[in-house]
């Protein structure tokens, strides 16, 4: 009932969750680490995972780690992105490989003994229970709700769109509007809109026609105690021309007179090269002598393209042996200058809201990407509550999901496609902005590291329907509420686990460093996988284990105070020999 049997970091014996099936075991497979040599074992692949139960080491390791199990590991299916098999004749001995490429940056390769007859078997069980997507398949998350169906999910009620819509439609000039309770008026947006009041639907669908993909601005954040608003939205349709809408014209002048006529801020996150780029493509930019009292800033946040190509290069660096030229490599992968500009991008909105006054509209190209990732953490910065537990599933719910960050695309849940030009690391890189303020503040934050971890592992594990599809509409029609479960469900009920000790709330807007003498590597998640690098004690585990000493410390001085007073008490009882004078 409270998901005791799911752990994915449980891997000392193997263990099946309802509903999971073992489809293909393989003895006597060597799997070749490139930490610890060649370890000799089991292939186990479920409907819902491989697991690797090793039965033997080297010598050399075997002295350095002598627990065989702590080599055993577990990979949701739902994480591998792409399997080959590799085959070559080394001192004429035929060698049988099936490398596996993980999303989260493990790259496996097992080696089978031809007279095994064992690589064909799993590399079929692994292609048909992997990829369901590309068989038209259910993916994993369905068969786990099926195999529960007493657990009341109260994870999808933790988001409520309607009352954060009218949390913000106040002071008279916002207004909730359900003009796309069908998602006619924009595929990709949520049902539940706050736009500006004096704005008629008539208006709203003139505006819509000016925005890529229709999705025009609307009020994702409102100051509790000022006028200024954070908008989002995708890149105005201007195209080479530079041709802007009049309703749309009217639309920001609706948005700056409900702000004292302060200036209007337009965040656009990408390069200006790309953006003017776009403009052949008949997209583009609000031009500043178009609109009145606005002004364009450029935040020069690369594409997915490039946020790919470095994530493949950071994985090449961290499961990596070399370590001479580790700064180096690291440095070649731009990935942490990358962190760092989304970061920096989020302050900077910060900045013009919170101290300037000035209300900002955000976006990219599509507003589903980098304008999620800006808007995300600004709400971050800006508002305690989101640094709670719940406040933090409340904006990946609100920003991510409800706004339609294309997850299926950029992870590619379920699909044999490792080559789709469509995936990129734009989620990942936003929980590594957040860790990055975690460690700035750490007393700021509800929620732990783990958390943070444990979100991003089951991005991949497809055992969740969080994640699921591109946009609130097709997680309707597919009825993921009541047909899987929701991450939160499973977060929730462990709470204890992923609670910060440290945490000390305060209402404060936090303004984190962007400068990259202040910006790592988050090795507790990148390099979790080379024992050579990861760390020896978590500090989750470091903090339970004082938190266990203190309240046994409590306990044994509560017992002292309780065997004293009943010693004066007993000695009160007593009666008292005067002497005679």
């Amino acid at each position: 009932e409270n998901f005791e049997d799911i752990d994915l970091e449980k891997t000392d014996t193997m263990w099946l969750l309802k509903g999971e099936q073992i489809k293909f075991i393989a003895d006597d497979v060597t799997y070749l680490c490139p930490y610890a040599g060649r370890l000799r074992g089991d292939v186990i692949v479920t409907n819902f995972k491989l697991f690797f139960k090793c039965t033997s080491a080297d010598e050399g390791m075997a002295r350095f780690i002598p627990s065989l199990h702590q080599h055993n590991f577990l990979v949701p299916l739902g994480c591998i992105s792409e399997v080959k098999k590799v085959s070559y004749t080394k001192n004429r001995e035929n060698s049988y490989n099936l490398d596996i490429v993980c999303k989260d940056l493990r790259v496996l390769r097992f080696s089978h003994r031809s007279e095994n007859n064992s690589r064909r078997p799993v590399y079929s069980a692994l292609m048909t229970n992997a990829f369901p997507v590309s068989r038209n398949a259910e993916l994993f998350a369905y068969t786990f709700r099926t195999n529960y169906p007493e657990f009341a999910s109260t994870g999808w009620q933790i988001y409520k769109a309607e009352d954060e819509c009218n949390k913000m439609a106040r002071f008279g000039v916002w207004k909730t509007t359900n003009i796309n309770s069908d998602y006619s008026f924009c595929s990709s947006y949520p049902s539940w809109l706050v736009v500006p009041a004096a704005v008629d639907n008539t208006s709203l669908r003139s505006v819509a026609d000016h925005r890529t993909r229709r999705r025009l601005p609307v009020i994702t954040w409102v100051h509790p105690e000022h006028p200024p608003v954070i908008l989002r939205c995708s890149q105005p349709t201007s195209g080479l021309i530079d041709k802007p809408s009049e309703e749309d014209i009217n639309y920001f002048k609706h948005i700056r007179i409900a702000n004292s006529d302060q200036k209007i801020y337009v965040v656009d996150a990408r390069p200006k090269k790309n953006a003017v780029a776009n403009k052949l493509k008949g997209g583009g930019f609000e031009a500043n002598e178009k609109y009145e009292a606005m002004e364009l800033e450029f935040l020069d946040i690369e594409n997915i393209h490039v946020m790919r190509d470095s994530l493949n290069k950071l994985r090449d660096v961290c499961y990596a042996i070399d370590d001479v030229h580790w700064f180096a490599n690291l440095d070649s992968t731009k990935w942490l200058d990358h962190i760092k500009v989304i970061l920096a991008g989020a302050i900077y909105i910060v900045d013009l809201v919170e101290r300037r006054c000035h209300s900002v509209v955000v976006h990219c190209s599509d507003g589903w990407d980098r304008t999620a990732q800006l808007t995300g953490l600004s709400l971050l910065l800006l508002d305690p509550e989101y640094r709670t537990i719940k406040g933090f599933e409340i904006l990946i719910e609100k920003e991510w999901l409800s706004f339609g960050h294309k997850f299926g695309q950029r992870i590619g849940h379920g699909e044999n496609k490792p080559n789709d030009s469509e995936r990129s690391p734009v989620f990942l890189q936003f929980m590594d902005c957040v860790w990055q303020i975690s460690q700035q503040f750490p007393c700021a934050f509800q929620f732990n590291e783990r958390f943070l971890i444990t979100i991003l592992d089951h991005l991949y594990s497809c055992l969740f329907g969080t994640f699921l599809y591109d946009c609130e509409k097709t997680r309707e029609q597919h009825e993921l509420k009541t047909d899987t479960f929701s991450l939160w469900d499973y977060i929730n009920v462990h709470i204890k686990d992923y609670e910060n000790v440290q945490y000390a709330r305060h209402e404060h807007v936090i303004y984190p460093n962007a400068s990259l003498r202040y910006i790592n590597l988050w090795s507790s998640y990148y390099l979790r996988w080379n024992p050579r690098t990861r760390r020896q004690e978590s500090e989750h585990n470091h903090y339970r284990a004082v938190e266990f000493a203190s309240a046994q410390l409590c306990k044994r001085i509560n017992n002292v105070k309780h065997d004293m007073d009943g010693s004066l008490r007993s000695n009160h009882s007593k009666p008292i020999n005067q002497t005679p004078v």
